[in-house]
């Protein structure tokens, strides 16, 4: 990353964090290694099927003074929800809800001269209206990223009132729109927290490999604060690295070091524990180190060729069948996938939770991160390029530290006969890139042709991305036109790998067929014939550097109404929603431990 550009980048965070935004501040990153305290557990809810609490400004709490003075709403004497957490799997009557619900917690912090004191959301799905002590703090739009807000001046040494006005419904112009085949999981999703600092402290920095190298650690650190120190230290006390660097008058020091390391990978992902220290304070991450790129058509970690065994995952418990939101869920997803054989990870179709992509890196697998640009995405309109902007910022700041994140995925099955499309995307992976250029930057399309068995790849959007990445549903969507080995790609960027991002079809586990020459759909013996095909397909495909059969477990999806089959589920998992292996499992399996 160039100094122009990350000053460039700098200069929006700046412009975000200033008082009087209505829109919330991009979080510091590395929230586990914060001072913080935490307010996850009960908070107190109201359902507001009917948008009637901004009317009521509810926010403000009012209370009867007279007998006949009437209050038409309380947080008192209603239900109570669990944060992190989505509310639709709480209570039965939310069960479908997508809409407003209002949630409150009182919190008591003993503030401490010379701190400052920022209250922080993992996220809030969709739209967030942030209220403290009464004063509105500001919104924030979108599902799956952090943000913050200062509360330094508001913060009382009494009891302190948050409430956040959780919306889930979509929109035309949304991310992702009104169309979308996963289940919409509304409310206070992820952690929150209210994050103590000293009046000059580290918000963001970035290190990791220099990009083409295996031995130079590059980047650099951006201080928050009015008064900076001179300097600021770099340790890995692992190998006795330990490196001062100079700060600027705008808080922004460069990295650029030398440093024997060992690289992280899924045979022995290798991290060390970085410290930064200056005359404030100093701040801890565990961080791994290693490289990504591709050469001609294949796929180098850390200069050697690798095969990408993926599956897509999405965030979702499938035995609580709800959101998933800490580490345990991440840990059942997870072990799941190397149980199948997998080295990566595919995270559909949104930034999972941090928790999600910090476990991956400790067990050893490569992630795919994605923006939630899917499908019929509303291109054309004002705000929306804007949108995929910031919150493409968010997700980058997040994880650009997690080694095991070697893909940022831009967007997923969109058109370019689109209006907008095309300038959109092409703007977004030069965004993407200047704010990273250490990982693969990766369009997803299923705009393909297939005629006499052959696959003609052509979507335009493909010269800007590292990856040709295909879905294609061939023996379910549309059926085979000759044998799966003979068939043939056409693809108009011959010089790039290509790897298939979506695959498979469904079956309901357990519903199984008695030997004959026509096996019916929806059995699990139907869709391992399926798979079976795919991997004699895979086989002869030129240039293959990976595949991720569509998905590891069933899911919700109340677009899927076949009341016999899916029940308002997806069933093309690998495994049902308890976790029963289904036929296909098996043949992915076998094929990863053979690659």
């Amino acid at each position: 990353m160039g100094i122009k550009t990350v000053y460039i980048v700098l200069l929006v965070s700046w412009l975000l964090a200033q008082p009087g935004n209505s829109y919330g501040q991009t979080a510091m990153i590395n929230f586990t290694g914060r001072d913080k305290i935490m307010l996850n557990g009960n908070w107190q809810v109201m359902v507001d099927p009917f948008g009637s609490g901004d009317a009521k400004q509810v926010w403000k709490e009012r209370k009867p003074v007279t007998a006949t003075d009437f209050v038409e709403y309380s947080f008192e004497g209603g239900p109570l929800l669990k944060v992190p957490g989505d509310f639709n799997t709480q209570r039965a009557e939310l069960n479908l809800y997508e809409g407003i619900v209002w949630y409150k917690k009182q919190v008591q912090v003993l503030k401490k001269k010379g701190k400052r004191y920022f209250l922080y959301f993992g996220a809030v799905n969709y739209l967030a209206d942030v209220f403290f002590n009464g004063i509105k703090l500001g919104s924030h739009e979108g599902g799956f990223t952090p943000f913050q807000f200062e509360i330094t001046d508001l913060l009382a040494d009494s009891s302190n009132t948050v409430i956040v006005k959780a919306d889930s419904r979509r929109t035309k112009n949304g991310l992702p729109g009104s169309g979308f085949d996963w289940f919409n999981y509304g409310g206070i999703t992820r952690d929150v927290a209210i994050i103590a600092t000293e009046q000059t402290f580290i918000k963001n920095y970035f290190i990791q490999l220099k990009k083409g190298s295996s031995d130079t650690i590059s980047g650099w650190v951006q201080l928050d604060g009015k008064v900076l120190p001179l300097h600021l230290t770099l340790s890995i006390p692992e190998i006795k690295f330990k490196r001062q660097v100079k700060i600027d008058d705008k808080g922004y020091a460069m990295i650029n070091f030398k440093a024997g390391l060992q690289c992280w990978s899924p045979q022995d992902p290798k991290r060390y524990i970085v410290r930064l220290e200056n005359a404030n304070g100093k701040l801890v991450d565990t961080i791994g180190f290693r490289t990504i790129e591709v050469k001609g058509r294949d796929v180098l970690l850390n200069g050697k060729k690798i095969f990408l065994k993926s599956v897509n995952i999405h965030e979702e418990n499938p035995l609580k069948k709800s959101r998933c939101a800490n580490e345990e869920d991440a840990d059942l997803l997870l072990t799941a996938a190397k149980d199948l054989g997998c080295n990566m990870v595919r995270l559909v179709h949104y930034p999972h939770n941090e928790a999600m992509v910090r476990t991956a890196e400790r067990m050893g697998i490569m992630v795919w991160s994605e923006l939630p640009v899917y499908q019929h995405i509303n291109f054309s309109d004002s705000t929306v390029p804007g949108k995929i902007i910031t919150m493409q910022q968010e997700m980058v700041a997040r994880d650009k530290n997690r080694c095991a994140v070697i893909i940022w995925s831009l967007s997923n099955e969109t058109y370019p006969g689109t209006p907008n499309r095309n300038a959109t995307l092409i703007n977004l992976t030069k965004a993407c890139r200047n704010l990273d250029d250490t990982r693969l930057v990766v369009h997803v399309t299923n705009t393909q042709g297939y005629t006499n068995n052959v696959f003609i790849v052509w979507d335009p959007i493909y010269e800007h991305s590292d990856l040709v990445a295909v879905n294609e549903y061939i023996g379910w969507y549309l059926p085979w036109q000759g044998n799966p080995e003979k068939t043939k790609w056409d693809t108009k960027f011959p010089g790039k790998p290509l790897f298939i991002s979506e695959f498979g079809g469904e079956s309901l586990w357990g519903n199984r067929s008695a030997p004959s020459k026509e096996i019916p759909v929806w059995t699990e013996e139907y869709q391992k014939k399926i798979y079976e095909d795919q991997v004699r397909m895979f086989e002869q495909a030129p240039g293959l550097c990976g595949v991720a059969p569509w998905l590891l477990f069933d899911y919700k999806s109340p677009v899927r109404m076949n009341q016999v089959f899916q029940n308002g589920y997806n069933r093309k998992g690998l495994l049902s929603e308890n976790g029963n292996k289904k036929l296909a499992w098996y043949i992915i399996n076998n094929y990863y431990k053979r690659k």
